[in-house]
């Protein structure tokens, strides 16, 4: 298809459900490629798959920063030359899930604070007027959704003044919240490789993601950069 100049492969999120605390990946990079299928039949995406993705030549010889993400990028790279990016469904790359809460927390505030700067310096591309549905894509897949972690902390605010005001819900919402953040911490400092209960892994695993999309928004706000790319240690 001439019109295509980024094909990202289609992640499925694999290793042993009984001793990782970071099984919800896995149920994430499925609604995760789900959209992408489904921005592809409308247009395409706004962002490929690190570990799987080609790209056409001439786009990945653009000039761009070492310090950002090149395969969110580079379907960026790709609308501002006229073409579009899609997901090849067909294409799979089974991505071994890390091994522990604690190295997939600081693999997401790596990706995300890359993504957030990224963002930044192709922020034209959020104006609809030029970009049309292109722009709608991006700020609901990528903006809207970083939002939510900057703004979580002040979901907790929220929920302690409406508790204090209204006392009768609060004796059911703030124990919920307490046992919910309590199995979070347990889960982030849990040993890995030891089997992990599944509530307990799941707490872990969202309060993990809100910590470190919030700690992401502090590292690009302050300007931080991340210019050496790591790769992420995996288990086979």
């Amino acid at each position: 298809d001439p019109t295509v100049g980024v094909a990202s492969g289609r992640d499925i999120s694999v290793g042993d459900v009984e001793a990782e605390g970071t099984r919800g990946e896995s149920g994430y990079v499925g609604y995760e490629m789900w959209l992408r299928s489904l921005e592809t039949r409308v247009g395409g995406i706004v962002g490929a798959s690190g570990c799987f993705y080609a790209i056409r030549r001439e786009l990945h010889e653009t000039l761009f920063p070492s310090a950002l993400s090149r395969d969110f990028a580079c379907a960026l790279i790709a609308r501002e030359n006229g073409f579009r990016s899609v997901s090849v469904d067909e294409a799979v790359c089974f991505v071994p899930r890390t091994a522990s809460l604690q190295k997939e927390y600081h693999r997401k505030v790596r990706t995300m604070a890359r993504g957030l700067d990224t963002l930044w310096y192709k922020r034209h591309l959020l104006n609809p007027f030029r970009f049309g549905g292109f722009a709608w894509m991006l700020f609901s897949h990528k903006l809207t959704r970083w939002l939510v972690f900057l703004f979580a902390p002040f979901g907790v605010l929220g929920v302690l003044m409406f508790s204090l005001r209204h006392p009768d819900r609060g004796a059911v919402l703030l124990p919920v919240l307490g046992v919910f953040t309590l199995l979070g911490l347990i889960a982030l400092r849990w040993p890995e490789r030891r089997p992990m209960p599944q509530v307990v892994a799941f707490c872990g695993f969202l309060l993990g993601a809100h910590a470190a999309g919030f700690q992401a928004w502090h590292k690009a706000l302050k300007g931080e950069r991340n210019p050496i790319w790591e790769p992420t240690r995996r288990s086979v």
